[in-house]
């Protein structure tokens, strides 16, 4: 058997972790370790396969149990049969471990998309009542696709590749986190593809229910005297006007700027005012500051 892979030693957990403690310990190391944050660091990319990989197995109990069971000491004589992943076909295992392949003896791979605790079948297969081996039906694959913010609000089309095997995936506008796209018969078992829509954080952009919140930067006179600011909305930079005097932490509503619900009406954006103070002071403005003080201690 190839070298033992310690999956909990990996996910920094103990052997008693529950469900909700390997959940935790993968988002974190996930989040950690993804190529995107690390696009010059290589290992980053192999330590987070190790990951996935690790939390494939332990995020689902019927894997865990086979792995708690067979995955120190390697399977039992003709165990690929009653694996998990048995009779699945090995050329889709690329990128698993030897010691994932040799210990369930199938899989699955992708290049872009995130199985996690996909609940793959593979073609399994059972005994009737008269020792018969019958096909089961397949199991439908969930996976998850992440996409940014702007693209689920536009609506726009992503390839991804699975199995050496190129789809094309439609998002819907306005389409949100959580939301499930159906690939029929593009699973890896040849079952159904279950992709879970994960929105990526954006920088500017918080979406909460079908409203979108912003901060606005806003220099201390402009709050004070009032007038037009440019505000960024999920269209575009629109123009407010700032009421006289406003206060730091004020909300201002911007109706119908922001998340479509299934019948398109739009949600409203929340723009937060954050005062500044001007970074380059000069000389007249500093004078003009000085008045004010002299103003105030009056």
């Amino acid at each position: 058997m190839a070298d033992y892979k310690d999956y909990y030693k990996l996910l920094g957990i103990s052997k008693s972790a529950d469900q909700k403690e390997i959940k935790k310990a993968f988002r974190k190391l996930a989040a950690k370790y993804h190529p995107d944050k690390n696009p010059d660091n290589p290992k980053a990319e192999d330590k987070f396969k190790e990951i996935n990989e690790a939390y494939m197995v332990l995020g689902d109990e019927e894997k865990r149990k086979y792995y708690d069971q067979f995955g120190t000491d390697g399977p039992p004589p003709f165990a690929a049969g009653g694996s998990p992943f048995a009779n699945a076909n090995p050329e889709n295992m690329a990128d698993m471990s030897d010691f994932f392949q040799t210990l369930f003896g199938g899989g699955f791979s992708a290049n872009n998309v995130n199985f996690g605790n996909a609940g793959y079948a593979g073609a399994h297969y059972g005994n009737d009542p008269f020792g018969q081996r019958q096909p089961r039906r397949l199991a439908n694959v969930e996976a998850q696709l992440e996409i940014d913010l702007l693209q689920a609000f536009e609506g726009d089309t992503t390839t991804i590749s699975l199995d050496n095997k190129r789809l094309d995936v439609n998002i819907p506008k306005g389409i949100k986190d959580g939301s499930k796209l159906r690939l029929k018969g593009q699973a890896p078992n040849g079952a159904d593809l279950i992709l879970i829509i994960k929105l990526r954080n954006h920088p500017v952009f918080k979406l909460e229910g079908n409203d979108i919140k912003v901060k606005v930067d806003v220099l201390d006179y402009r709050a004070v005297l009032g007038g037009p600011v440019r505000v960024p909305s999920l269209s575009g930079d629109v123009e407010m006007t700032l009421p006289k005097g406003t206060q730091n932490g004020k909300v201002l509503r911007l109706k119908g700027q922001g998340w479509p619900d299934k019948n398109g009406k739009r949600g409203n954006e929340l723009a937060e005012i954050n005062i500044v103070v001007p970074s380059d002071i000069n000389k007249d403005r500093l004078e003009l500051y000085k008045k004010l003080e002299e103003l105030d201690s009056k």
